[in-house]
């Protein structure tokens, strides 16, 4: 069997990966691996409180592994830290990482870089698969997920859960998975699961993201240029 880790972000797209992988015998997923917002406990960027994060995990029956990162690291405490916790997992005979990434190449490359310099490997079950097909399947084997945040234009769905009405519904520019960071989202139900995590919907909260200080530095130090903003949908234990 393979050893893993499972980059897990709580979303949509992890979850679908996840059950391909668990279908395979050679694939012996050790960690779920979360990167979490230590300033305000929640899953980064996606906003969710690492109670519901345990939740899943607790339901899935995999460990969780936190990676613990402060709020906006630049990109060279986020390589650091990183490169330190993938080492870790090679130390442990862990030779494989695996992504729910779809087709954005260029993070995909940045992935396998890093991963390389650690003598490991990347696993990605969805590259390249049609994302409207994705999202169809993933419902039609029952899964079910809220989105949790979006881009500043698409507050009108923050914080409602997925169906074949909203996808219908989506603007034409807008990618049916979020692939291009439109929204993220979280899984609740369906077959990975145990049983379904209980959440109830709390505030939605507007945070402006500042633009980084170098052209490099994309995990971002603040200035006083605007980035980008998303609206949160605080998701509660219910």
């Amino acid at each position: 069997m393979t050893p893993c880790i499972f980059n897990w972000s709580g979303g949509k797209d992890s979850a679908l990966a996840l059950y391909y992988c668990l279908q395979n015998p050679e694939l012996d997923i050790r960690y779920l691996v979360t990167t979490v917002n230590d300033a305000v406990d929640r899953i980064s960027m996606h906003g969710v409180r690492t109670e519901l994060l345990v939740q899943q995990a607790e339901s899935i029956g995999i460990p969780l592994y936190q990676i613990r990162l402060p709020e906006m690291p630049d990109m060279a405490t986020y390589d650091k830290e990183m490169t330190g916790h993938l080492t870790h997992f090679k130390n442990e005979g862990i030779t494989h990482s695996i992504f729910g990434d779809i087709f954005l190449e260029d993070l995909r490359n940045y992935r396998d870089k890093r991963l390389a310099e650690v003598g490991m490997t990347g696993i990605y079950p969805l590259w390249k698969r049609d994302t409207g097909e994705l999202i169809n399947e993933f419902l039609s084997l029952g899964f079910g997920t809220v989105i949790a945040c979006v881009q500043d234009h698409l507050e009108e769905i923050v914080g409602r859960e997925i169906d074949p009405e909203l996808i219908k519904n989506l603007p034409e520019n807008i990618d049916v998975c979020g692939e291009n960071g439109e929204f993220h989202t979280f899984a609740f139900k369906g077959p990975i699961f145990k049983k379904e995590v209980k959440y109830q919907t709390g505030e939605k909260v507007f945070k402006e993201y500042k633009a980084p200080q170098k052209s490099d530095d994309s995990c971002g130090v603040g200035t006083d240029k605007i980035l980008s903003g998303f609206w949160y949908c605080d998701l509660l234990l219910a």
